[in-house]
């Protein structure tokens, strides 16, 4: 494939953007090259600039449940345009959407919508910390919250002490108050809360983590959270901005059978627009401005194009009773496809699966969580990605970030990309 225009408008990009991305991993450091500039999309295929063809696995890194383009979305937003774009008012349109996600999701009674994942997570903590009065959370070495500061947090010196900023920017003063455990890992768990005890507010996980590949629960292991955080007076946050509505109507909660205090949303909530969302029971929300103390605002939130590509969104996810049936069993198909072809060509692998996400690691061994998954042979990873992006298959540029499938794949486009992943395999 040629991608002259998509190099040129790189180097341009360079030029007035830091690093030519508005975010990183856009950039191609991982694998290298020069990222592709993406023109069109629609269903499953993604065009660039160069008038080249992808089968694209990514879907805006998982909001296009239902394919790039989705008419019901498209059209909403274009009407909704007609009448305005923004207007720092409150629309009846929020409180259609707060109602739908609300009857869809268990264990909510309120919800509050911002402008992206991060601000999501962000607020969701603040809350946390409000309501138990309370100053630390824990995360987990490998999660990714976003990029707010009490997020961007390394691993210190033992299982018990504080971690330690991995971005200049972030005081240690903020990181004194994050702790980092290790996911699918309830004892190291346990040793943070037993050595803080009475301090920690919030455990905040992706009950399947996403961004160190796609990483499912251990069995019984989001139990184990949800009974430490009741015995302990700690708010259990599930980041489900990947996993919300994808996996299920309800998300994860409902999948997993497992109820979080506090959960995030984004991407699929406003039908592939900037939206977030942060939820929970009343007594929870009611700590918000202008009925309680914790503060939050957004000029943008409740942006009527967001809720109206939101609402025709959940609106079809809930109508359509097969939906998630049908992506689990085409992500079924591609797992089984992968483990034939790599199999067969000798190459150590591990699919991580479910639902509509899963990974590929280039690795034998088990991954269970951030340190296994960086075990993983990122030189195959490199050749895999390029091999594939000739092939007019596009994933996601980092060995650590999970596929996401849409309905708009059909067997012949899972049938084609088994087929050159066996292709690529064969050079590997």
């Amino acid at each position: 494939m040629l991608y002259k225009r998509s190099s040129a408008l790189f180097a341009q990009a360079e030029i007035v953007i830091p690093g030519g991305v508005n975010s990183p991993v856009r950039a191609f450091k991982a694998v290298g090259g020069t990222p592709i500039f993406a023109k069109s999309a629609k269903g499953a295929y993604v065009f660039d600039e160069d008038g080249n063809r992808y089968i694209d696995y990514i879907n805006s890194w998982g909001p296009m449940v239902l394919g790039h383009a989705y008419p019901p979305v498209v059209e909403a937003v274009i009407e909704k345009a007609k009448l305005g774009t923004s207007f720092g008012m409150p629309t009846e349109m929020e409180t259609q959407i707060a109602a739908l996600a609300i009857k869809m999701v268990p264990g909510i009674d309120k919800i509050r919508f911002v402008n992206s994942g991060t601000e999501a997570c962000m607020s969701a903590i603040r809350l946390a910390r409000g309501f138990t009065k309370k100053d630390k959370i824990i995360k987990f070495a490998g999660c990714y919250h976003g990029h707010s500061d009490s997020f961007l947090i390394q691993a210190g010196s033992g299982a018990v002490t504080f971690g330690s900023p991995n971005s200049p920017g972030v005081t240690q003063g903020t990181a004194k108050d994050t702790l980092l455990a290790k996911y699918n890992n309830i004892e190291s768990v346990n040793a943070l809360v037993n050595a803080n005890l009475g301090e920690i507010a919030a455990i905040i996980i992706e009950p399947v983590a996403g961004n160190m590949g796609c990483i499912p629960p251990k069995e019984g292991f989001l139990e184990a959270l949800r009974q430490l955080c009741n015995q302990n007076n700690i708010l259990l946050i599930f980041d489900e901005v990947m996993t919300g509505f994808r996996l299920a109507r309800g998300g994860a909660q409902e999948l997993l059978k497992v109820n979080a205090d506090i959960v995030t949303f984004g991407k699929v909530i406003g039908g592939g627009l900037p939206v977030g969302a942060f939820a929970a029971r009343a007594e929870i929300m009611n700590y918000l401005a202008p009925l309680g103390p914790v503060y939050q605002a957004g000029t943008l939130s409740g942006n009527p194009l967001a809720m109206a590509a939101g609402l025709a969104m959940l609106n079809a996810l809930e109508q359509d009773n097969t939906v998630f049936d049908r992506l689990a069993e085409k992500t079924l198909y591609l797992e089984k496809g992968i483990q034939k072809v790599l199999s067969e060509n000798g190459i150590p692998f591990t699919v991580n699966r479910l639902g509509s996400m899963i990974s590929v690691h280039f690795d034998s061994n088990p991954v269970v969580d951030f340190q296994t998954a960086s075990k993983g042979d990122n030189e195959i990873f490199k050749k895999f990605f390029h091999g594939l992006l000739a092939e007019g298959i596009y994933i996601a540029p980092s060995a650590y970030e999970s596929w996401f499938i849409s309905d708009a794949l059909s067997y012949e486009d899972l049938d084609y990309t088994i087929n050159a992943i066996d292709k690529v395999a064969r050079t590997l």
